[in-house]
C-alpha cells in the first residue's frame, strides 16, 4: 500500500520522504523519485531525522497479520505499536500539520456489518487491539498539541506488489501463490466468512485525499468496497482467473476468526472521492497478471510462532 501512495504523491508533485524497514516490503517497489531510506520506526533514533521538516506524516507501517497476532503477540504488537509512540512524540517535536492513520476495520470486532464508522472499537484479537490504541493515542495526542489527524480504516486490500510469500496474511497472495507452486488453495473453516476484497487502485486515490482535503479533518473513514464476498467464493473466482482444476483444501477454522466483517464506505465516497471501479475478478486478472511475471515465492516465515497451542496445523507444520 505504501508504494502505491507514494507513487501517486510523486505524481502529484509532492516532495517525499519513503521509510520502510523491509520486514514485508521490497525496495524493487520504491518509487525512485522519492527520497528512501531504510529505517526501523521501532528505534526512535532513525524515527527523529525522518519527521524533521516535514509537514504530513502517512502513518502505514504495520505487520497486518491480524489472525497471525492470536499466536505472536509479543513482536507483532512490537511492531504495531512502538512506532505510533515514536512517531506521536516526533510529530509534536516537530509541528506536524497533519498525521494520517492507516488503521484497520479490525477494530470492529464481531460487531453486526456493515460496520459504520460511529460503532465503538470492539477488537476480537491483538492486532485489531493495537490499532484500536494506536487510534485512540492519536486523537488524544491531536486534542492536547493542537495538529490535525485522520483515520482511515482500509479493508481487505489486495493487488500487485502485495506480498504473495507471506504464509499468514494476505489470503488471495497465499492461494495465488500456491496455485504457481502447484498446490490447493487452503480455506480455514467452512468458507463461508464473508469479506470486502479491495483493489489496491481503487483505494489508494482516498488515502492520498485523506492528507489534503479539509473535509477529512479529524475524521475517521472506512476505505474499500461495500460488496461483501464469501471467501469460498473468492477462491473460486482465483481458480477462474488462473484456470486451474485444483480443488480448496479446507482446514480447521482459525481461533478468533471474524465471520463476516465488511463497511459501509458511504462517508468516504461522499467527502474524499472513492469509487469502487474494480470487482473483485478485474483485480484478480490483474493482480494474477504481475504475480505471473514475479513467479513463485517459497514461503518465509518471518515472525515466529510464539504460542503454537491451537494455531492452524498448516502453519505449525509449515506447511504452506
Amino acid at each position: 500500500m505504501g508504494s502505491w501512495l507514494v507513487d501517486s504523491l510523486v505524481e502529484q508533485g509532492h516532495d517525499v520522504v519513503s521509510a520502510d524497514n523491509l520486514l514485508g516490503g521490497k525496495e524493487e517497489n520504491v518509487n525512485p523519485d522519492c527520497e528512501f531510506v531504510k529505517a526501523d520506526l521501532i528505534r526512535r533514533q532513525e524515527v527523529k531525522p525522518l519527521v524533521k521538516g516535514v509537514d504530513l506524516i502517512f502513518h502505514l507501517a504495520a505487520y497486518a497479520a491480524e489472525g497471525q497476532s492470536i499466536f505472536s503477540p509479543i513482536s507483532i504488537n512490537e511492531i504495531n505499536l512502538v512506532p505510533m509512540n515514536n512517531l506521536l512524540v516526533e510529530a509534536v517535536n516537530n509541528n506536524i500539520q497533519r498525521l494520517v492513520l492507516t488503521s484497520s476495520m479490525a477494530v470492529y470486532g464481531q460487531q453486526k456489518p456493515p460496520f459504520d464508522e460511529k460503532l465503538p472499537k470492539k477488537p476480537e484479537d491483538p492486532y485489531g487491539a493495537a490499532k484500536a490504541y494506536c487510534e485512540t493515542m492519536l486523537e488524544i495526542f491531536s486534542q492536547i498539541h493542537n495538529f490535525e489527524h485522520v483515520i482511515i480504516r482500509p479493508h481487505n486490500v489486495y493487488g500487485p506488489r502485495q506480498n504473495i510469500s507471506d504464509p499468514y496474511r494476505n489470503v488471495l497472495g497465499i492461494w495465488i501463490n500456491r496455485i504457481m507452486r502447484g498446490k490447493p488453495p487452503i480455506i480455514y473453516g467452512d468458507g463461508r466468512q464473508s469479506r470486502a476484497f479491495s483493489y489496491i487502485d481503487d483505494v489508494t486515490p482516498a488515502i492520498v485525499n485523506a492528507g489534503f482535503s479539509a473535509k477529512a479533518k479529524g475524521q475517521i473513514f472506512n476505505i474499500g468496497t461495500d460488496q461483501p464476498t464469501a471467501v469460498a467464493k473468492a477462491c473460486q473466482f482465483v481458480l477462474e482467473v488462473m484456470s486451474s482444476e485444483l480443488k480448496p483444501q479446507y482446514e480447521k477454522a482459525s481461533p478468533g476468526e471474524v465471520k463476516h466483517a465488511y463497511c459501509t464506505v458511504k462517508k468516504s465516497i461522499n467527502l474524499l472521492g472513492y469509487e469502487t471501479r474494480n470487482g473483485l475478478k478485474d483485480g484478480l486478472e490483474k493482480m494474477v497478471e504481475w504475480a505471473r511475471k514475479v513467479g513463485p515465492q517459497e514461503p518465509t516465515y518471518t515472525l515466529p510462532l510464539e504460542i503454537t497451542k491451537g494455531a492452524p496445523r498448516v502453519w505449525v507444520e509449515k506447511a504452506i
